[in-house]
């Protein structure tokens, strides 16, 4: 049977982008990761060997002078990071793969940050394509297709002639083929120019083949294992913008802003960075509220909202992103990376599947987000302590 990833390009930007960061920035910090499903009643320790022989393939890629000559192409990708993917591959060593007593899995990762973090988007789309590949077996694809072509039709409805979507679907894909086909369809209906309403895709190896824009800059793990790595806990947003600034020079000016709660956010995200950064990326809790309040400070700290950019990237749908379209559009610049409702919905319901950072340098890290359900840490004690540094309430009852 094929490998389900074919190249180490086959994963999301922002993995490169903090790769860069951590070589030049925290070269030895050790990290840990662990993966949890959160779709109830899914049985994936039938299909272990699948995916420990998935993970076993992955660990023999290395990158292509091709594949690296497109890297050295990208303007913020400095020449001694791709001299390092010249000599990088994954190391089996680092990952482990068991069986969970309830049929589920277990799947950890420990060691050096440099050498570990590109494990987690193409670890998750190997379970997500195995997963569908066993319980999905003569699946027509003809009902992807139509729902595909419905989603297109409401993006190019009047009106909406500046609506403009990006694909982030690489973790909880379908399958690599099916990513593949659909942004070759978006790219032919929806135009990639000026006056097209396909922005671009997370994934580095379409974003190469089809001619497409990577898309990408901060993910959460960052600013977690910054709360290990900086000089203080309540400083630790604040360390993590000031070392991307350090690193990016103001490019790739998106900040993420749900890693302790929105309360926290701002009053971090003062006027120095409103100024500095291009904008911020929404990924959980209400997102009409969160893109309210942003363009309240930024007004309340002198920058025209018109100036800046907010990316939606939380759950979407189609139809949300035409909502908060029209709530914002001519107030503030509207961006939306559409994940899982693109790449894998063909019928069969999605997994929800993630794999987070638990431990940097043998200290528990943890984000506390917006949305109930999405915090994930296994030292509740460091959570409640977490929780009080930033001045956050105690989690709702459930």
């Amino acid at each position: 049977m094929p490998s389900i990833i074919h190249s180490l390009l086959d994963t999301d930007l922002y993995k490169f982008t903090m790769m860069q960061a951590v070589l030049h920035q925290f070269p030895s910090a050790q990290v840990e990761y662990k993966f949890k499903c959160r779709t109830p009643n899914t049985p994936l320790a039938p299909y272990i060997d699948e995916i420990r022989d998935e993970i076993r393939r992955l660990c023999r890629l290395c990158f292509t002078d091709d594949e690296l000559a497109y890297m050295r192409s990208l303007r913020f990708i400095k020449s001694d990071f791709v001299d390092f993917l010249g000599l990088f591959k994954l190391n089996e060593k680092y990952i482990a793969v068991e069986p969970l007593a309830d049929g589920e899995i277990d799947i950890r990762v420990r060691g050096p940050w440099l050498h570990t973090i590109m494990f987690e988007i193409p670890v998750l789309a190997i379970v997500s394509e195995v997963w569908f590949r066993n319980t999905a077996t003569g699946l027509d694809l003809g009902e992807g297709r139509r729902r595909l072509r419905a989603k297109l039709d409401s993006l190019q409805a009047t009106g909406l002639a500046h609506l403009k979507i990006a694909d982030y679907g690489t973790r909880r894909r379908f399958s690599r083929a099916w990513q593949r086909e659909l942004l070759q369809t978006l790219k032919d209906r929806l135009g990639t120019d000026a006056d097209g309403k396909l922005t671009g895709t997370s994934n580095v190896l379409f974003a190469k083949e089809l001619g497409l824009r990577p898309m990408g800059t901060m993910a959460h793990e960052y600013l977690q294992a910054c709360q290990a790595l900086g000089p203080r806990l309540r400083d630790t947003q604040v360390f993590a913008f000031e070392k991307w600034a350090q690193e990016y020079r103001g490019d790739l000016g998106i900040a993420l802003s749900d890693v302790y709660g929105m309360n926290a956010f701002l009053r971090d995200f003062d006027m120095y960075f409103c100024k500095l950064f291009d904008g911020a990326r929404h990924d959980s809790g209400d997102p009409f509220n969160w893109g309210e309040r942003m363009i309240e400070h930024y007004a309340a700290n002198r920058c025209d909202p018109r100036t800046k950019l907010l990316i939606f990237s939380d759950g979407l749908t189609i139809p949300r992103c035409i909502e908060l379209f029209k709530r914002f559009h001519g107030r503030i610049q509207v961006a939306f990376g559409v994940g899982t409702n693109l790449t894998n919905d063909l019928g069969p319901p999605a997994l929800s599947i993630v794999m987070k950072m638990i431990q940097c340098n043998g200290q528990p890290v943890a984000k506390i987000s917006d949305t109930p359900g999405k915090t994930m840490v296994e030292d509740k004690g460091y959570l409640a302590y977490l929780r009080q540094v930033f001045d956050l309430p105690p989690p709702a009852a459930s």
